[in-house]
Protein backbone atom coordinates (compact mmCIF):
# COMPACT_ATOMS: atom_id res chain seq x y z
CA UNK A 1 0.00 0.00 0.00
CA UNK A 2 1.43 3.57 -0.84
CA UNK A 3 -0.65 5.98 1.35
CA UNK A 4 1.46 9.18 -0.33
CA UNK A 5 -1.63 8.09 -3.46
CA UNK A 6 -4.38 6.37 -1.38
CA UNK A 7 -4.83 9.22 1.16
CA UNK A 8 -5.05 11.93 -1.51
CA UNK A 9 -7.30 9.51 -3.57
CA UNK A 10 -9.78 9.03 -0.37
CA UNK A 11 -9.68 12.39 0.10
CA UNK A 12 -11.12 13.41 -2.86
CA UNK A 13 -13.56 10.68 -2.98
CA UNK A 14 -15.33 12.05 -0.11
CA UNK A 15 -14.90 15.64 -0.88
CA UNK A 16 -16.49 14.43 -4.36
CA UNK A 17 -19.16 12.97 -2.69
CA UNK A 18 -19.68 14.77 0.34
CA UNK A 19 -19.50 18.52 -0.35
CA UNK A 20 -22.42 20.07 -1.64
CA UNK A 21 -21.25 21.03 -5.00
CA UNK A 22 -24.52 21.74 -6.26
CA UNK A 23 -24.96 24.28 -3.63
CA UNK A 24 -21.72 26.33 -4.88
CA UNK A 25 -22.04 25.60 -8.98
CA UNK A 26 -24.79 24.90 -11.38
CA UNK A 27 -25.69 21.59 -11.29
CA UNK A 28 -24.45 20.78 -14.47
CA UNK A 29 -21.04 21.89 -13.63
CA UNK A 30 -21.09 19.81 -10.21
CA UNK A 31 -22.21 16.70 -11.75
CA UNK A 32 -18.70 17.01 -14.56
CA UNK A 33 -16.42 18.20 -11.52
CA UNK A 34 -17.35 15.02 -9.51
CA UNK A 35 -17.25 12.63 -12.99
CA UNK A 36 -13.93 13.95 -13.99
CA UNK A 37 -12.61 14.09 -10.53
CA UNK A 38 -13.75 10.22 -9.85
CA UNK A 39 -12.54 8.67 -13.54
CA UNK A 40 -9.06 10.92 -13.94
CA UNK A 41 -7.61 11.83 -10.54
CA UNK A 42 -9.24 9.75 -7.80
CA UNK A 43 -9.07 6.58 -9.79
CA UNK A 44 -5.44 6.52 -10.86
CA UNK A 45 -4.52 7.68 -6.97
CA UNK A 46 -6.44 4.65 -5.90
CA UNK A 47 -4.69 2.13 -8.24
CA UNK A 48 -1.56 3.59 -7.51
CA UNK A 49 -2.18 3.93 -3.67
CA UNK A 50 -3.60 0.07 -3.76
CA UNK A 51 -1.06 -1.81 -6.25
CA UNK A 52 -2.38 -5.35 -5.53
CA UNK A 53 -5.52 -4.15 -5.80
CA UNK A 54 -5.15 -2.55 -8.94
CA UNK A 55 -3.28 -5.87 -10.23
CA UNK A 56 -6.55 -8.10 -9.94
CA UNK A 57 -8.46 -5.25 -11.79
CA UNK A 58 -6.31 -5.23 -14.26
CA UNK A 59 -7.57 -6.01 -18.20
CA UNK A 60 -5.96 -5.20 -21.39
CA UNK A 61 -5.74 -1.66 -21.80
CA UNK A 62 -7.74 -1.22 -24.61
CA UNK A 63 -10.61 -3.59 -23.40
CA UNK A 64 -10.81 -1.66 -20.35
CA UNK A 65 -10.61 1.92 -22.04
CA UNK A 66 -13.74 0.62 -24.15
CA UNK A 67 -15.80 -0.55 -20.72
CA UNK A 68 -15.16 2.75 -19.41
CA UNK A 69 -16.25 4.79 -23.06
CA UNK A 70 -19.34 2.91 -22.87
CA UNK A 71 -20.13 3.92 -19.32
CA UNK A 72 -19.02 7.02 -19.81
CA UNK A 73 -21.02 7.85 -22.98
CA UNK A 74 -24.25 5.68 -21.73
CA UNK A 75 -24.20 7.96 -18.21
CA UNK A 76 -24.03 11.01 -20.58
CA UNK A 77 -27.32 9.75 -22.62
CA UNK A 78 -30.24 11.82 -22.12
CA UNK A 79 -32.76 8.97 -19.87
CA UNK A 80 -29.32 7.88 -18.22
CA UNK A 81 -28.53 11.13 -17.35
CA UNK A 82 -31.76 11.82 -16.22
CA UNK A 83 -31.71 8.80 -13.62
CA UNK A 84 -28.31 9.65 -12.26
CA UNK A 85 -29.82 13.34 -11.32
CA UNK A 86 -33.06 11.71 -10.47
CA UNK A 87 -32.35 10.86 -6.89
CA UNK A 88 -30.22 8.90 -4.36
CA UNK A 89 -30.23 5.58 -5.99
CA UNK A 90 -29.65 6.33 -9.21
CA UNK A 91 -26.77 9.01 -8.14
CA UNK A 92 -25.16 6.34 -6.38
CA UNK A 93 -25.50 4.02 -9.20
CA UNK A 94 -23.88 6.61 -11.22
CA UNK A 95 -21.16 7.30 -9.11
CA UNK A 96 -20.17 4.05 -8.71
CA UNK A 97 -20.45 2.91 -12.61
CA UNK A 98 -17.99 6.25 -12.75
CA UNK A 99 -15.72 4.93 -10.13
CA UNK A 100 -15.06 1.24 -11.08
CA UNK A 101 -14.98 2.13 -15.05
CA UNK A 102 -11.92 4.83 -13.85
CA UNK A 103 -10.17 2.19 -11.70
CA UNK A 104 -10.45 -0.46 -14.92
CA UNK A 105 -8.96 1.99 -17.22
CA UNK A 106 -6.02 2.74 -14.87
CA UNK A 107 -5.27 -0.09 -13.48
CA UNK A 108 -5.33 -1.71 -17.10
CA UNK A 109 -3.24 0.64 -18.57
CA UNK A 110 -1.24 1.61 -15.75
CA UNK A 111 -0.02 -2.23 -15.33
CA UNK A 112 0.22 -3.06 -18.73
CA UNK A 113 2.99 -5.27 -19.68
CA UNK A 114 3.59 -3.16 -22.71
CA UNK A 115 3.60 0.42 -21.53
CA UNK A 116 2.41 1.42 -25.29
CA UNK A 117 -0.82 -0.89 -25.27
CA UNK A 118 -1.15 1.35 -21.90
CA UNK A 119 -0.54 4.70 -23.39
CA UNK A 120 -3.07 3.73 -26.34
CA UNK A 121 -5.59 2.66 -24.02
CA UNK A 122 -5.44 6.25 -22.43
CA UNK A 123 -5.00 7.91 -25.50
CA UNK A 124 -8.33 6.74 -27.02
CA UNK A 125 -9.99 7.79 -23.46
CA UNK A 126 -8.49 11.32 -23.88
CA UNK A 127 -9.83 11.36 -27.29
CA UNK A 128 -13.39 10.05 -26.26
CA UNK A 129 -13.55 12.51 -23.54
CA UNK A 130 -12.50 15.02 -25.79
CA UNK A 131 -15.34 14.44 -28.12
CA UNK A 132 -17.74 14.43 -25.45
CA UNK A 133 -16.78 17.74 -23.87
CA UNK A 134 -16.95 19.74 -27.38
CA UNK A 135 -20.32 18.06 -28.23
CA UNK A 136 -21.21 19.51 -24.71
CA UNK A 137 -19.86 23.29 -25.20
CA UNK A 138 -21.15 23.42 -28.78
CA UNK A 139 -24.25 21.61 -28.68
CA UNK A 140 -27.18 24.40 -29.61
CA UNK A 141 -29.70 24.05 -26.39
CA UNK A 142 -29.53 22.06 -23.07
CA UNK A 143 -29.16 18.26 -23.80
CA UNK A 144 -30.95 17.76 -20.40
CA UNK A 145 -33.28 19.97 -19.05
CA UNK A 146 -36.43 18.61 -20.66
CA UNK A 147 -35.71 14.71 -19.57
CA UNK A 148 -34.46 16.08 -16.39
CA UNK A 149 -37.70 18.70 -15.94
CA UNK A 150 -35.64 21.48 -15.05
CA UNK A 151 -34.90 24.94 -16.62
CA UNK A 152 -32.28 25.42 -19.68
CA UNK A 153 -29.31 26.07 -18.43
CA UNK A 154 -27.33 25.93 -21.62
CA UNK A 155 -23.91 27.65 -19.93
CA UNK A 156 -24.30 25.48 -17.36
CA UNK A 157 -24.07 22.43 -19.86
CA UNK A 158 -21.11 24.42 -21.63
CA UNK A 159 -19.05 24.95 -18.26
CA UNK A 160 -19.59 21.48 -17.52
CA UNK A 161 -18.32 20.27 -20.82
CA UNK A 162 -15.61 23.03 -20.46
CA UNK A 163 -14.46 21.11 -17.09
CA UNK A 164 -14.38 17.82 -19.00
CA UNK A 165 -12.31 18.88 -21.48
CA UNK A 166 -10.33 20.88 -19.01
CA UNK A 167 -9.43 18.10 -16.85
CA UNK A 168 -9.94 14.65 -19.22
CA UNK A 169 -8.36 15.44 -21.95
CA UNK A 170 -4.86 16.74 -20.37
CA UNK A 171 -5.09 13.62 -17.63
CA UNK A 172 -5.25 10.82 -19.52
CA UNK A 173 -3.30 12.26 -22.80
CA UNK A 174 -0.51 13.69 -20.30
CA UNK A 175 0.01 10.02 -18.72
CA UNK A 176 -0.54 8.47 -21.55
CA UNK A 177 2.31 10.50 -23.18
CA UNK A 178 4.18 9.34 -20.18
CA UNK A 179 3.75 5.70 -20.94
CA UNK A 180 4.80 6.20 -24.36
CA UNK A 181 8.00 7.64 -23.27
CA UNK A 182 8.54 4.79 -20.51
CA UNK A 183 7.96 1.94 -23.38
CA UNK A 184 10.29 3.75 -26.07
CA UNK A 185 12.93 3.51 -23.22
CA UNK A 186 12.72 0.01 -22.99
CA UNK A 187 12.92 -0.71 -26.51
CA UNK A 188 16.21 -1.70 -27.15
CA UNK A 189 18.49 0.44 -29.43
CA UNK A 190 18.75 -0.65 -33.26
Amino acid sequence: MKPHFLLPGLTLLALLWLLPLNAWIQPFPAHMLRHMGLVAVAAPLLVLGVPRLAARLALPPVPAAAIEFLVVWGWHLPLSHALGRGGLPGFALEQASFLAAGLLVWAGCLAAAQPLAGALGLLLTSMHMTLLGALLVLAPRDLYAEICGTPPDLSGQQLGGMLMLAIGGPVYLLAGLALTARGLARRPAA
